[in-house]
C-alpha cells in the first residue's frame, strides 16, 4: 500500500507540470481568440482572424489562424470526430503510461508530462471550442494556433518552406517533450543496464521471486 501512495504521489507531482501547460495554453488561446462571459466579468476581445502582430520584427509574429488537423497544420485525417476521439485516447494512453513508468528517471517523466500537456491543451479546442464559440458541434472544434516564426528558406525535392508552421503553446510542449526523449533516450537504456548489473534480481518478476524462496 505504501509503495502504491508513493507511486501516486510521484504522478502527482509530474503531472503540476501537464497542468501548468495546459493552463498556459488555453490563457493564450483565450487571448488570441477572444472570450465573452458576462456572468462572470470577462471580455476579451482577441484578435481578428488571420491578422498578425510583430513582435521581433518579421522574425517572430502572432498570427491568428484556426488549425482543423493536426500539430502544425497538419492535416492527417478528413474527420475531426476522428480526430478528436483519437486524441482522447492518446491523452489517456500517456496518463497511464507515466504511471507504469513512474520509477524511471525524472527527465523521462517530464518529457511525459509535457506530451500529456500538449496533448490535452489541444484536445480542449477540439473538444470544447466548438460550443464555447458557437461554431461547430461537440468534439468538432478547431485548434487556435498564434506563434508565428520566421524560418530559413527550404527547397527541397518539390518541399518548400520559408516560414515555420504557425503553432501554440500546446504544440511546441509535445515537440519538447518528443525532443527530450530522443535525446536522452540512451541515458534512460544505460540507468535500466545499469540497475541489471549491479542487482539482477531488481528485474525479477514477483512469481520468480517467490519460488526461488520456497526452494531455499
Amino acid at each position: 500500500m505504501q509503495k502504491s501512495e508513493e507511486g501516486i504521489d510521484v504522478i502527482v507531482r509530474v503531472l503540476f507540470l501537464t497542468a501548468f501547460i495546459v493552463i498556459a495554453d488555453q490563457i493564450s488561446k483565450f487571448m488570441i481568440k477572444g472570450l465573452e462571459v458576462p456572468s462572470l466579468g470577462i471580455s476579451l476581445k482577441g484578435m481578428q482572424l488571420g491578422t498578425s502582430i510583430p513582435v521581433i520584427g518579421e522574425f517572430l509574429r502572432i498570427t491568428f489562424i484556426e488549425n482543423p488537423g493536426m500539430a502544425f497544420g497538419i492535416e492527417v485525417v478528413d474527420g475531426k470526430l476522428f480526430l478528436t476521439l483519437f486524441s482522447i485516447a492518446a491523452s489517456i494512453g500517456i496518463l497511464l503510461y507515466l504511471y507504469v513508468m513512474r520509477t524511471e528517471k525524472i527527465l523521462f517523466r517530464i518529457s511525459l508530462a509535457l506530451i500529456l500537456g500538449g496533448a490535452i491543451g489541444n484536445l480542449i479546442d477540439r473538444t470544447f471550442y466548438g460550443i464555447i464559440y458557437g461554431e461547430s458541434a461537440l468534439f468538432h472544434g478547431k485548434v487556435v494556433d498564434f506563434i508565428d516564426v520566421d524560418f530559413f528558406n527550404i527547397d527541397l525535392w518539390g518541399f518548400a518552406l520559408q516560414r515555420f508552421w504557425v503553432f501554440n503553446i500546446a504544440d511546441a510542449s509535445v515537440s519538447i517533450g518528443v525532443l527530450m526523449m530522443l535525446l536522452f533516450h540512451r541515458s534512460f537504456v544505460d540507468q535500466e543496464e545499469e540497475l541489471a548489473a549491479v542487482d539482477p534480481s531488481a528485474i525479477a518478476s514477483p512469481d520468480s521471486t517467490t519460488e526461488s524462496n520456497t526452494v531455499q
